[in-house]
């Protein structure tokens, strides 16, 4: 998010301001109760203390009253009518007299009970300058201080979140850091910040310089690799219209046919994979059936006269729209696995309205083996000759890159079974069942 660190931080800010009043305001209200029940109490406590102490003295000594205290003493066997009516039934003790707006100390000794009256507005006047002014100014404290820590905090942030506005307006493909070129920095981006600044424009320097190389390579690798095999399919179409050719000699060209026609696909399968995504390749409706088939003829060629059997089973058209030597890649890998991992016994190709299954009798994975399978460069069994490890990582990234899924299970001794599950185009035609199963 552009500017969620301004946010996250003036966020903070608010709850901590927030949180500090509510504490000051609870605070306050302790010290009403203070103030209240607690300082007018033992004020009363020690009027009526030093009373008894003059009354002891002198048994004549009148109760107090002064501004802020009424006594009234009811001494021992006199009638409590003498009193005020509101204080005529309370017990020895702190009491508040709602009523009568008086809070009120009843305090018994042998000779009697003193009476010590304090009214609340003069409580609430002690707990407004004791209690109220405190907090306010307390609170005033707390929000000046938030306020200043803020906006200081907010001019440490603003270079990182102008720093955050131009980094998110770059062109990936084409990240431009011209503002970040040190001269025309801010005068306020100053230490880390304009540290990082200059990091990012090198970084984005460098990253254009390695765009502009990859398509310098791509645009270069697709016709210098094609023009040699154009060359070496020509002389070799040429080479079999010879007349009087042995089949042995028959049998190398074709191979050399396929040869050329495999690296073809396999070149423009991995310039597919080295342009950038949002670059669509030149596509076309293809059958995938004849695409197995195609490439299950090149694969028997490697079976060597092993005794496995190689079928290809048409369940239902699938028409697809895809660049053609994609597909040969992704099949051909496929099946060449399939055939160069079983000893004896059969591979099956079938293909089916959305998917191509290929399921062989062959060694098999470990679930370790499994999990690590479109890994480069790794091999089930790193003794056989056959293959690279690179087959298996470059169809996984084919599919990744036209949105297909694909699907594995295997158990050890008992074979394989690859899912290739397509993405299907929308305005695909329409076709009907082939229910044709052909080897």
């Amino acid at each position: 998010m552009l500017h969620g660190l301004p946010r996250k931080i003036r966020t903070a800010f608010m709850l901590q301001a927030l949180l500090a009043g509510l504490a000051v305001l609870l605070g306050g209200y302790l010290v009403l109760l203070v103030v209240k029940f607690g300082l007018v109490n033992a004020l009363l406590k020690q009027e009526a203390a030093h009373y008894w102490e003059l009354y002891q003295a002198s048994p004549v000594q009148p109760p107090p009253n002064t501004s802020n205290v009424r006594g009234y003493l009811l001494e021992a066997g006199q009638s409590p009518l003498s009193l005020p009516p509101a204080l005529r039934g309370l017990a020895p003790g702190f009491h508040e007299v709602g009523d009568a707006d008086e809070l009120v100390l009843v305090d018994e000794k042998p000779a009697g009970r003193l009476y010590l009256v304090f009214l609340r507005s003069q409580a609430q006047h002690l707990a407004f300058w004791f209690g109220v002014v405190p907090v306010l100014l307390v609170l005033l404290a707390v929000y000046g201080a938030s306020w200043l820590t803020y906006h200081v905090s907010h001019r440490v942030v603003s270079p990182v979140t102008w720093l955050a506005r131009r980094v998110s307006q770059w062109d990936p493909l084409y990240p431009d850091a011209s503002e970040l070129a040190p001269e025309r920095l801010p005068a306020d981006v100053q230490g880390e910040v304009r540290q990082l600044a200059g990091a990012l424009h090198t970084m984005a320097g460098r990253i254009g310089d390695h765009v502009a190389r990859e398509r310098n390579f791509t645009r270069d690798a697709s016709h210098e690799l094609r023009t040699p095999l154009t060359v070496i399919r020509m002389a070799s179409d040429m080479a079999l219209g010879a007349q009087e050719l042995s089949p042995g000699l028959q049998r190398s060209l074709q191979r050399i046919q396929r040869a050329g026609r495999d690296m073809e696909a396999l070149i423009d399968a991995l310039l597919i994979l080295a342009r950038e995504a949002n670059i669509e390749p030149q596509a076309e409706w293809v059958e995938v059936a004849d695409v197995v088939r195609y490439e299950a003829a090149n694969a028997r060629g490697s079976l060597a006269g092993r005794p496995v059997e190689l079928e290809v089973h048409v369940a239902a058209a699938s028409p697809l729209r895809v660049p053609p030597q994609v597909l040969h890649v992704v099949v051909g890998n496929l099946l060449r696995n399939a055939c160069n991992y079983t000893d004896s016994g059969r591979v099956d190709a079938y293909v089916e309205a959305d998917r191509v299954v290929v399921r062989d009798t062959g060694i098999g994975m470990s679930p370790e083996a499994l999990a690590r399978i479109f890994e480069p460069f790794f091999r089930v069994e790193p003794e056989r000759r056959q293959g690279h490890g690179l087959g298996m990582p470059i169809v996984h990234r084919l599919c990744e890159r036209f949105g297909w899924r694909i699907e594995l299970e295997s158990e050890p001794g008992h074979g394989t079974t690859v899912t290739v599950r397509f993405a299907r185009d929308a305005g695909q035609p329409d076709r009907g069942v082939d229910d044709i199963a052909s080897p």
